[in-house]
């Protein structure tokens, strides 16, 4: 994926939507799992609303036009590396990379195969293993080494295109978790959440010739760059540290799932 610059930014004016709740990340119950996932205080959801029409094949110039709007500027969150406290962006950006994910699946029936496979019994148990490392991972049971080891007997139970879909996405950051990750013995509390995240983060709507559901929301994993590297969502890459910007184009939103791998819990 090419990465973009500041040229040709379409004309994108960005305006912040504090009113957007995102009740996935704020239930008691989803805030108790993300407490034990290490993950609470550190995961963020904001919402972005925006005045041209999305064009997909231009993603470049929109995700740059966002970095460099006012509006965005001033209430974007992330964590600092230095304070460990929720700051604002606060450096120019100079180049972006966004990452097409792939968004069609609108069923959890995705995930009925590690029943299938044995991954997890028919309880909803996760099938344990010997202890393993793939850093900076602990794996001591199988739905860890499906998501992780690539060599593993059942890691092609999910293709590459399946791992590629933001809800396969959105279910293996959940279950990697953060740096003090105290992993589930049951399948059911990572569906859930998943579930509850996927819906209130991507938009459908219904094809009324066929009544079947379509989602509408484009996808993509972002990385924001400034004069000294990078910057967004971090100036520190790990694969739990992330942000993506999921675009609905109908309603001119983009919601915005950020979360930066590390201890504690931030407020």
């Amino acid at each position: 994926m090419a990465a973009g610059d500041s040229g040709g930014l379409g004309g994108y004016d960005f305006r912040y939507l504090p009113q957007k709740t995102f009740q996935c990340l704020s239930t008691p119950e989803t805030t108790s799992r993300l407490r034990q996932w290490s993950m609470l205080g550190r995961i963020q959801a904001q919402a972005f609303g925006f005045d041209q029409n999305f064009q997909a094949h231009r993603k470049d110039d929109f995700v740059m036009a966002f970095f460099k709007d006012p509006n965005v500027i001033a209430n974007l969150k992330l964590l600092s590396d230095s304070s460990g406290q929720w700051i604002t962006l606060g450096t120019e950006v100079k180049k972006i990379e966004a990452i097409n994910i792939p968004c069609t699946q609108i069923s959890m029936s995705f995930f009925n195969r590690l029943y299938s496979e044995d991954i997890v019994r028919d309880s909803g148990h996760i099938v344990k293993c010997f202890d393993s490392f793939c850093d900076p991972f602990l794996i001591s049971d199988e739905l860890r080494k499906v998501l992780l080891v690539e060599d593993s007997e059942k890691y092609a139970i999910f293709s590459q295109p399946d791992r590629e879909e933001f809800l396969f996405c959105l279910f293996k950051h959940l279950c990697l978790g953060g740096a003090l990750c105290q992993y589930e013995d049951v399948l059911n509390p990572y569906l859930e959440t998943t579930k509850l995240l996927y819906k209130d983060l991507v938009s459908v709507r219904k094809i009324p010739q066929t009544k079947k559901i379509q989602i509408t929301s484009s996808v993509f994993k972002v990385t924001a760059y400034g004069s000294v590297g990078m910057c967004y969502p971090s100036t520190k890459s790990h694969e739990q540290t992330f942000s993506y910007f999921i675009v609905d184009p109908i309603r001119r939103h983009v919601h915005v799932l950020y979360h930066c791998y590390g201890v504690g819990e931030m407020s």
